[in-house]
């Protein structure tokens, strides 16, 4: 196939591993790339001729701030005519929250208007590092089957490595637990298949929400455990909110189609001098059902 042909410059968007869309002034969707489909979910057919108003991806940044109506990339280059990055998180089809790193140029005519905008992004790094943590897990058989996330015996281990660390060099760290609230009435109400899809969706969330330098582990049952390196008192508040936000805008359909909702509660606390890793997640433990008690879907550090 020829260069000038059109058909060659579509294969080649189609092979690239990032997603690619283009859109118009209005922000109306003209091409979607089969990057953009493995990433997110939604095949071109779904999304070609729907604007970006509609909210169907549902970009958030960090703080959990809808992108598409306040604040979207995509608006900024065609009003302004510039480059704009941002690093968010899009919905995918399937409910989860997708961290992605995403990077606009305008689009001109030959008169040199801004008549449009292509957008590219992919995967983050965290997700990256996320896969080959992943790897290693399955070849030293620390990996929870259910979650794919490590296993409790893995958390152990990195627990136990970070305070041994924190001992010797002083390299502050912090544990939270993490607990999916009404884990029993989601299994009651659709069955084990959707308790079991609830874990998956929550653990890939976390794993997006943290920084690819954090170990968060199933725990057992509902509960999961992160470790999370350097960080102070204000750091450690601003994950576990993350974690929370994110999560609470986390769903999937059920087998009956009706919609799945989570949230955690999450209790998160610092290493103090003289820990052991049982009183760490004691402490984390006690904060967490702090925030059950009070309501949900929050976060208690300390």
């Amino acid at each position: 196939m020829p260069p000038t042909d059109p058909k060659f410059y579509k294969e080649l968007l189609d092979h690239m591993s990032d997603g690619v869309y283009f859109v118009d002034r209005d922000r109306r969707i003209l091409y979607w790339n089969e990057g953009a489909f493995r990433l997110s979910g939604y095949k071109a057919d779904e999304i070609v001729g729907r604007c970006c108003q509609d909210d169907t991806l549902c970009h958030v940044d960090y703080e959990g701030h809808h992108l598409c109506q306040d604040g979207c990339p995509l608006t900024a280059s065609v009003g302004d005519g510039g480059s704009h990055a941002a690093q968010v998180f899009l919905r995918h089809k399937q409910g989860r929250r997708v961290p992605v790193s995403v990077r606009v140029e305008p689009i001109r005519d030959e008169g040199g208007a801004v008549i449009g905008a292509v957008e590219i992004f992919s995967d983050n790094t965290a997700q990256h590092a996320a896969r080959r943590k992943t790897a290693e897990m399955e070849r030293l058989a620390f990996l929870d089957q259910v979650t794919q996330l490590p296993n409790r015996r893995y958390a152990e281990m990195s627990l136990q490595t970070a305070l041994s660390e924190y001992q010797v060099h002083k390299d502050p760290f912090g544990v939270m637990v993490i607990d999916l609230d009404r884990f029993k009435a989601i299994n009651d109400n659709f069955g084990h298949a959707t308790g079991d899809l609830a874990l998956q969706e929550v653990a890939k969330t976390l794993t997006g929400a943290l920084r690819n330098t954090d170990i968060v582990g199933r725990w057992g049952g509902d509960e999961f455990i992160a470790v999370v390196r350097h960080v102070d008192s204000e750091i450690l508040r601003g994950l576990a909110d993350r974690c929370c936000i994110l999560v609470a805008q986390t769903s999937f359909p059920s087998s009956d189609g009706s919609t799945v909702s989570m949230s955690v509660s999450i209790g998160g606390t610092l290493v103090l001098p003289d820990d052991t890793p049982e009183g760490l997640i004691k402490r984390a433990d006690e904060l967490m059902y702090n925030s059950k008690t009070n309501g949900r879907s929050r976060a208690a550090t300390a």
